[in-house]
C-alpha cells in the first residue's frame, strides 16, 4: 500500500491550483497502479486551515484540525504539493503551513512539486522557490515539476500539452517512489534523542 497525500493551497473556489493537484494525483495514482501498487490517496486543502495555520504561527500551538493535517503528511509515503504563484514565489498560505509543520515531517519523503499562475512568467517558481524549500526540509524532490498557466486550461491543444507534462512528471515521480523504497518516519524528538544518547555514550 502506497500512501499518497496531495496538498493544494488554492485560495479560490473553483481553483486552478486544485485542478492541477487533481490531475497530478490522478496521473500518479495511475502510474503507481500500473506498477502493481495499491494506492491510498488523500487530498489536503489548506484553504479551510488558514485560520488554524495563522493561530499556530502566533501561539506556537496547532489546533486539532492542524494536528490531523500534520499526521496525514507524516504518515504518507509520498506527497504532491501544489501552490499558486504570487510575485514569482509560493503563496503565503502555502509557506506558512510549512513554517508551522513539525521538523523532520518530510525527511526522506518523495515530493512532486507543482504550481499555477496567470502567465508563464512565474514558471521558475518551481526551481527558485519550491525545490529549495523542500530540499531544506530534507525531502527528496522529484526531478520534474509541473507549472500550469491560465492558458493551459483554455484550449484543447494547450490542455493536451499540460496533460503530457503531467503524465511525464507522474512517471518520474513513480520511479522515484520505487527507488526510495519503504520510508522510515523521523521526528525532531527522534533526532534530539539520538544526539543525547551519543553525548551520554561519549
Amino acid at each position: 500500500m502506497t500512501g499518497l497525500v496531495t496538498l493544494s493551497s488554492g485560495l479560490r473556489q473553483p481553483s486552478s491550483t486544485r485542478l492541477l493537484a487533481d490531475r497530478l494525483e490522478s496521473a500518479t495514482r495511475a502510474a503507481l497502479e500500473a506498477e502493481g501498487r495499491t494506492v491510498d490517496a488523500t487530498m489536503l486543502e489548506l484553504r479551510p486551515l488558514g485560520h488554524d495555520i495563522m493561530d499556530a504561527m502566533l501561539t506556537g500551538f496547532p489546533s486539532e484540525r492542524l494536528e490531523a493535517a500534520f499526521g496525514e503528511l507524516a504518515g504518507a509515503d509520498a506527497v504532491i504539493a501544489v501552490t499558486p504563484a504570487f510575485n514569482a514565489s509560493f503563496s503565503g498560505l502555502f509557506k506558512s503551513f510549512f513554517d508551522v509543520l513539525p521538523e523532520e515531517t518530510l525527511a526522506d519523503m518523495p515530493v512532486l512539486i507543482g504550481a499555477t499562475g496567470g502567465t508563464e512568467r512565474h514558471s521558475l517558481v518551481l526551481e527558485h522557490a519550491l525545490r529549495p524549500m523542500f530540499s531544506y526540509l530534507h525531502a527528496i524532490v522529484s526531478p520534474r515539476g509541473v507549472y500550469a498557466a491560465t492558458d493551459d486550461f483554455g484550449t484543447a491543444s494547450a490542455g493536451s500539452a499540460l496533460a503530457a507534462r503531467v503524465d511525464a512528471a507522474a512517471a518520474d515521480f513513480t520511479r522515484l517512489i520505487a527507488g526510495c523504497g519503504p520510508r522510515t518516519r523521523r521526528s525532531a524528538d527522534d533526532e534530539d534523542l539520538t544526539s543525547m544518547r551519543a553525548l551520554l555514550g561519549g
